[in-house]
């Protein structure tokens, strides 16, 4: 029997039985999906690999019950990781850069796609393109028109332009509507998501933890999410419901639903997405401003190339990121600092303790590496 469960702010979605019964067995070649509190099974995996897992890396996770507790199988073409009926679903994607397009194309993919995806820009060339590669079945330039009929309305916008397109849609917005978002800070998303959006509306903060440094609809790509984190903070009102419907669109697109509180959220990514996005652009300033750049540049290779690459990010997308989580980052770019202040001491004192510093910093990341295999 399928069953949900609760434990405070973490939802998770699974059925009950035993590895031997014959329902698991009978999912055991279409998509498995098994979603807790802090750990969800990659979709795509067997019913046996559900079996074997405890979490991601393998290792035993103390938020997740017994793998039997966690199964949510769902057949291919399956609907009911969405809806409990049959029936297209009207999604609205406001913003049709990189990830707004990829979604697009994500929730589009298969023949018989149930998802019927309205998007909308400012500029007409946008909307153009994004219907010529496929990411949307209809376009607007008008939010009225874009969200006065939408189901679940997706806001893949730079952050601080959020609030302003929470105030111009929540007149129009129909009762019982989902609105999500895919902003890199959630904090005063969530905050200004209570404060504008109506009581009648669902709200489920966002953030796919998946980008490149090139952006523009052109660079969309429909498998840009998937067997990525996906993060999700829920509103005090969001209902089990719109919770369902939005892990669905997280598991249509490929990705792997993590819920998380906002501030949490916040201080975490600060320190592994947006302080890189600083030290990468940094790095490019000092550089590139050196008198001996024109001879320097002709010698950097990959190891410059891989460390400044989102320094190629857009510049819009990433102040924005940066100026709404100040207090996080500011944090994180103290105690890198810190933390640089001490290899400068190694390095200028010939300390021979710098190759064990190296070789604790290079044994961490392959222990990540792992875990993200």
């Amino acid at each position: 029997m399928r069953k949900s469960f609760s434990r405070g702010r973490d939802l998770f979605l699974a059925i009950y039985e035993s590895p031997q019964r014959a329902p698991l067995q009978e999912c055991s070649g279409n998509l498995v999906h098994a979603v807790s509190s802090f750990n969800v099974v990659q979709h795509g995996a067997k019913a046996s690999d559900v079996i074997a897992s405890t979490n991601l890396s393998g290792q035993a996770n103390p938020y997740c019950p017994p793998p039997r507790l966690l199964r949510y199988c769902v057949p291919r073409n399956d609907r009911r990781n969405l809806r409990c009926y049959n029936v297209t679903v009207l999604v609205t994607v406001i913003g049709l850069g990189l990830i707004g397009g990829s979604i697009g194309l994500a929730l589009r993919q298969g023949k018989k796609s149930s998802w019927e995806i309205v998007g909308h820009s400012r500029h007409r060339e946008t909307v153009a393109k994004a219907l010529s590669v496929g990411a949307i079945d209809r376009g607007e330039t008008n939010l009225k028109d874009a969200v006065e009929r939408a189901e679940l309305v997706i806001i893949a916008t730079p952050v601080l332009t959020v609030k302003e397109i929470f105030s111009r849609i929540a007149p129009h917005l129909p009762s019982g509507c989902i609105v999500t978002d895919t902003g890199s800070t959630k904090v005063q998303v969530m905050k200004w998501a209570k404060e504008m959006l109506p009581p009648t509306v669902h709200f489920i903060g966002g953030h796919p933890m998946a980008g490149r440094e090139t952006y523009g609809i052109q660079a969309a790509e429909a498998d840009l999410f998937r067997r990525c984190t996906y993060c999700l903070t829920a509103s005090e009102k969001a209902s089990p419901k719109s919770m369902d419907t939005v892990i669905g669109m997280t598991i249509k697109l490929g990705a792997i639903p993590f819920l998380i509180d906002p501030q949490e959220h916040d201080n975490l990514v600060a320190g592994i997405s947006h302080l890189p996005i600083l030290l990468s652009a940094a790095l490019v300033s000092l550089t590139t401003k050196n008198p001996s750049w024109s001879k320097m540049s002709k010698l950097a290779s990959s190891g410059y190339h891989d460390l400044t690459r989102l320094a190629s990010g857009n510049p819009e997308v990433n102040s924005h990121i940066c100026l709404s989580n100040q207090k996080a980052i500011v944090d994180w770019i103290d105690e890198f600092s810190q933390e640089l202040k001490r290899y400068r001491q190694l390095v200028a004192k010939g300390d021979k303790r710098l190759e064990q510093a190296l070789t604790e910093a290079n044994n961490a990341r392959q222990e990540w590496l792992k875990q993200t295999r």
